[in-house]
């Protein structure tokens, strides 16, 4: 049996609600470290600010060219063919690095806030549907080229996300790492938070509709994890799992490929 992942702290730093709950600056300058990051200038800020107002919400043909035109000057890198719907939020956009013809449908956030040198990295031919969060608060994001992820899906990283290239994610999907202890007095959202390290989901696999892949957890490729199940232990190369928790029902039949 394997060992048992050593816990990793999540730094209080990177979390949102103690930033907000600080009270030691100004509204404004929280709000800027927030959405832009304390290295990016006025400058900058200025252009975020300007670019998410006007043409964020924007509505048809044109809102869809103009963001196309000017997002990308706000990313640390971005590719040819991106399209981004209406209402996406952008936040720490210089730590957020997109390949060509990618998509993001309305309505999605992307924070890149605690991906550090690492990234937020969404690679070429990447759909991600509306109403999606992808958020970096400890750790990189990496999405694999062609990989789609479903409407209404959280990809949220404490220690590390990586999904490889043509993983199909069904809507609703719930991908996030870390927990509290659990064991001390007093409010757990006071406890010391922590994580068992990265999640990764491993190439050409699928996540059916509302699965749940929890803190540690690997999925090999080519794994299916069916609708509903909450998967809390590594998943072997070309499994089928389901269930709450998920369990091996079998292996997939790959002799001679599709008929």
């Amino acid at each position: 049996m394997a060992d048992e992942p050593v816990k990793r702290r999540i730094g209080e730093g990177t979390l949102i609600r103690h930033a907000l709950s600080e009270g030691r600056e100004s509204p404004l300058r929280t709000y800027r470290r927030l959405t832009v990051g304390e290295r990016a200038g006025t400058g900058r800020f200025i252009l975020y600010e300007l670019l998410t107002m006007f043409l964020g919400p924007l509505a048809g043909g044109l809102g869809f060219f103009l963001r196309k035109r000017f997002y990308p000057r706000l990313l640390g890198g971005a590719g040819r063919g991106l399209i981004i719907g209406r209402n996406v939020v952008i936040r720490h956009p210089g730590n957020i690095v997109i390949g060509n013809h990618v998509t993001i449908d309305d309505n999605c956030v992307l924070d890149g806030r605690g991906a550090g040198e690492g990234g937020l990295v969404i690679g070429d031919g990447v759909i991600i549907n509306r109403n999606c969060m992808v958020l970096a608060k400890e750790g990189p994001v990496r999405i694999g080229a062609r990989t789609t992820v479903g409407s209404n899906s959280v990809i949220v990283s404490t220690a590390g996300v990586e999904i490889g290239e043509a993983a199909l994610m069904a809507g609703g999907c719930y991908i996030s790492a870390g927990a509290y202890e659990v064991d001390s007095p007093g409010a757990i959202m006071d406890h010391e938070a922590y994580s068992r390290g990265p999640i990764r989901i491993g190439a050409g696999s699928w996540l059916g509709t509302c699965a749940v892949v929890l803190d540690g957890v690997s999925v090999g490729d080519g794994a299916v994890v069916g609708a509903g199940a909450v998967v809390n232990r590594d998943v072997a190369e070309n499994a089928i799992v389901a269930g709450v928790p998920a369990k091996v029902l079998r292996a997939r039949r790959l002799e001679g490929g599709p008929a």
